[in-house]
């Protein structure tokens, strides 16, 4: 059997990480449904019937039935597949203190410590990596990384569920065409889009047009640099040099007059699906709704000075087993399957982004849905993926992201509406956070 050290450091680079998993042997194709996760001659026995629980807060039913239960229920025809969401009543931590444990559980990075780990949920799947020989160069690798720095003791947690919510650049081409200024392309820089907001702000019969809007809090906490707001190793806003190069560049835009960054970033993010906004940038995310009469399509995210040409993205959630489990070695066949390049294959052609780095799968992006199919898909898959951003160093009193966010994005507000300085609101941050830890070591 598998096994590996569980006292591992806490960074554990990818390349290691995989250098001592064992590779995929002989012809076999972990992630496809012919052959799967199977071990030898387990296959030949004829399973028993038993009811596998897999939970996933915040995913109706009516999705996990049509992306996956098919495939599992074909694949599986000894398991019944109690389905669980997080309905009133039944949030993680009311389910676990009921003794109510799934055998499959969707994390992610953000709750991934208080609604996993600190239920004494987690389980190591570096063991059945091992023993499945199960080949994790599959998926893009910033997406295995990331679970394992989140979790910030060198295990492996989860393997990557599609969606995932990337940058993208939205535009109206209605507007675009009206002012007679030609579409964005692919590959533009943050200075050429900059040109393309000046021509596009302006007042149409007493209506104000906003040449662009963005998704505050996404695209600060997303950003190319990977940078952290609360610093890994001391209390205090990471890198403040790195933070005034990113809200210079996005302040400059709502210093252009009437094109204000709104109070809240709900008004904000309204105002391209109302028609108001010629650009927006914002995240691909197949729950977004743009009314029918918006004529819309995107283009890359654009590149900064000084950071690499990637794409920020919030990272996917996970399929973990608990460690309660009786049934582990099922649960892994299962997450295998829901992963598999089959699954991963539809889910694509429906604008689902993939976690793989399978070519095909990636260039099937959106090619069965009825409005992706006639949009610049490829604008999804022009840059990889950011980096993950690195995690409070082990031992340090932590913040919540939701604090972290919302602390970085009513300063950044701040500046953008000229109440402060950018220099002010950063050196302003970094109290508000050092106050918010001093605050969470006091509990």
């Amino acid at each position: 059997m598998f096994n590996w050290n569980k006292q591992a450091a806490v960074a554990v680079p990818l390349a290691a990480l995989l250098a001592v998993l064992p590779a995929c042997g002989g012809a076999e194709k972990p992630g496809s449904r012919d052959k799967g996760a199977e071990a030898s001659g387990e296959a030949a026995k004829k399973p028993d019937p038993f009811t596998m629980t897999i939970y996933a807060a915040g995913v109706k039913k009516e999705e996990f039935d049509s992306r996956f239960r098919g495939a599992l229920e074909k694949k599986f025809p000894h398991i019944t597949f109690d389905y669980q969401t997080s309905d009133q009543g039944n949030s993680i931590t009311e389910k676990v203190a009921r003794g109510e444990i799934p055998d499959i559980i969707r994390t992610d990075t953000p709750t991934m410590k208080t609604g996993y780990l600190d239920l004494q949920l987690g389980y190591d799947l570096r063991e059945m990596v091992g023993k499945y020989k199960y080949d994790l160069n599959r998926f893009v690798p910033s997406f295995i990384q990331d679970n394992v720095d989140a979790g910030q003791t060198g295990a492996l947690y989860g393997l990557p569920v599609p969606p995932y919510f990337p940058s993208v650049l939205y535009y109206n081409k209605d507007l675009f065409d009206k002012f007679g200024v030609a579409y964005p392309k692919d590959g533009m820089s943050w200075n050429e889009v900059y040109d393309l907001v000046v021509k596009l702000t302006r007042v149409e019969g007493g209506k104000v047009i906003r040449g662009f809007s963005t998704n505050l809090i996404a695209q600060l906490r997303d950003n190319p640099f990977s940078l952290p707001i609360l610093d890994p190793q001391k209390d205090g806003l990471a890198d403040q040099t790195k933070w005034k190069t990113i809200f210079d560049n996005f302040k400059r835009f709502h210093d252009i007059p009437n094109n204000g960054v709104q109070n809240t970033f709900a008004l904000e993010n309204a105002l391209f699906t109302k028609g108001e906004a010629a650009m927006y940038l914002g995240q691909h995310s197949i729950y977004l709704v743009i009314p029918p009469e918006v004529n819309w399509d995107i283009v890359s995210v654009p590149t900064i000075d000084g950071a690499p040409k990637r794409m920020g993205q919030r990272s996917p959630a996970y399929w973990s087993i608990t460690q309660q489990s009786k049934h582990k070695d099922e649960a892994f066949q299962v997450i295998a399957e829901m992963l598999s390049d089959e699954v991963q294959m539809q889910d694509s052609r429906n604008g689902i982004l993939t976690t793989l780095t399978n070519k095909n799968v990636r260039d099937a992006l959106g090619k069965g849905h009825p409005v992706y199919s006639t949009k610049n898909m490829k604008a999804l898959t022009l840059y990889e993926p950011t980096d993950p951003t690195p995690k409070r160093a082990p031992g340090k009193v932590n913040v919540s992201g939701s604090t972290q966010e919302t602390i970085i994005w009513q300063s950044f507000v701040k500046a953008a509406q000229g109440q402060l300085d950018v220099n002010s609101v950063l050196r302003e941050a970094d109290e508000l956070l050092k106050q918010a830890v001093e605050k969470e070591r006091g509990k």
